[in-house]
């Protein structure tokens, strides 16, 4: 999702600044602020549910030969992570609509995005429209940056709690190691998070209550450097986790090397990668908890006597 805020949010918003033309109009009027409010989403849930996965790692009774989670279930895990954020964010495309400008001094025509409801939407929906409009500085405060950060804290705080008090033996074991380096990783992840979505938040607040005061450049430019906090921490994000997830980096690496070098015949290339491929195995066979397969026992030949 941060690939997608990158690739289709940035480009709109850098074209709109240089141009004041809003790049297809009113529906990326509407997308846009869409796509932004379900990165919020997608990255807090995320972060909840990473924080129970740690959770539960810390308190399995056999955390250091717990199995890798299969693949549907945690497939299943990130759909229920998309669509949520997604159907949280609808209101988002009824909430904005296209509007125009024209400049008293040099009578340019700029066009710009408003937050003000259709109002050929129906009734019923008009109203739920408005609601949310009222309670999205709220909204955003409580689910979107108070949520996140508190179950990350919650967590993590629970999560050294039984660790220091049922297995400060494992410690200095390569298990306990890499949980260590998994619950850094989450922590740094929030840290982003909270720091990027801050100026949004406090904006929001000060806008609430000082709107009628300030003029539409000032709130043009607040908006401007929330949207590019958010494309900050969109960039951040991937290369914070390759850096710190060293198995995933590794893969990524590995994938880079061979998309750029070619797959070869070379013997010696294929040994490396196959020494490479071990490496990775091994790497992540331990930071995701992965136990080890002991050789099965060789069948004695031969009759009992």
């Amino acid at each position: 999702w941060d690939f997608l805020i990158l690739f289709f949010c940035l480009p709109v918003v850098i074209f709109n600044e240089i141009t004041k033309r809003r790049l297809l109009g009113d529906v990326s009027c509407r997308i846009v602020p869409f796509m932004e409010v379900s990165s919020l989403g997608v990255t807090t849930f995320s972060l909840c549910a990473l924080g129970i996965d740690r959770f539960h790692a810390a308190t399995s009774p056999q955390a250091s030969t717990r199995p890798i989670e299969q693949c549907q279930s945690i497939i299943a895990k990130l759909a229920v992570i998309w669509v949520g954020s997604m159907t949280l964010s609808v209101p988002e495309i009824l909430l904005w609509q296209l509007a125009q400008d024209t400049s008293s001094v040099s009578g340019v025509v700029t066009e710009y995005c408003t937050m003000k409801p259709s109002s050929n939407l129906p009734e019923s929906v008009y109203s739920l429209v408005l609601t949310y409009q009222n309670a999205r500085m709220w909204w955003y405060f409580g689910c979107y940056f108070c949520l996140p950060i508190l179950f990350t804290i919650s967590c993590q705080l629970v999560t050294r709690r039984i660790r220091g008090t049922e297995k400060s033996e494992c410690r200095g074991t390569k298990h306990g190691q890499c949980e260590s380096h998994l619950n850094c990783t989450i922590i740094a992840l929030t840290i982003i998070y909270g720091l990027c979505t801050t100026p949004e938040n406090v904006c929001n607040i000060v806008v609430a209550y000082m709107s009628p005061e300030m003029s539409k450049q000032t709130l043009d430019l607040l908006n401007l450097i929330n949207q590019f906090f958010l494309f900050f921490k969109c960039s951040v994000t991937p290369v914070l986790l390759l850096c710190l997830c060293r198995p995933l980096g590794q893969a990524f690496m590995d994938c880079c090397c061979c998309c750029c070098e070619g797959c070869g015949p070379d013997t010696t290339s294929s040994e490396d990668s196959a020494d490479s491929k071990l490496k990775t195995e091994m790497s992540s066979s331990i930071f995701f908890d992965k136990p080890r397969e002991t050789p099965t026992p060789l069948l004695a030949l031969g009759t009992p006597c």
